[in-house]
């Protein structure tokens, strides 16, 4: 749910493209300097534009630090 749809690691900085998908910034910028295409359909792009996707950074955010938290409750009963 978080993963980049390039790379398929966790986002750090998801930025949403003219396709309507959300991407890490550092791997879309990269597809864009080679292709003017979505990623996810190959379909052309009507822009380049990437707007950051706020909603989606806190979503991740807060996931992190669930995790995180829940990774030291674990360890605290061990």
């Amino acid at each position: 749910m978080f993963r980049c749809g390039i790379d398929g690691e966790l986002m750090d900085e998801p930025v949403t493209a003219a396709d309507g998908h959300s991407y890490e910034k550092f791997n879309i910028e990269r597809h864009l300097k080679r292709k003017k295409t979505s990623p996810k359909t190959s379909e052309p792009l009507d822009h380049t534009m990437l707007v950051p996707n706020s909603a989606l950074k806190l979503m991740i955010n807060a996931w992190k630090k669930k995790d995180a938290l829940s990774k030291e409750d674990k360890s605290a009963s061990s």
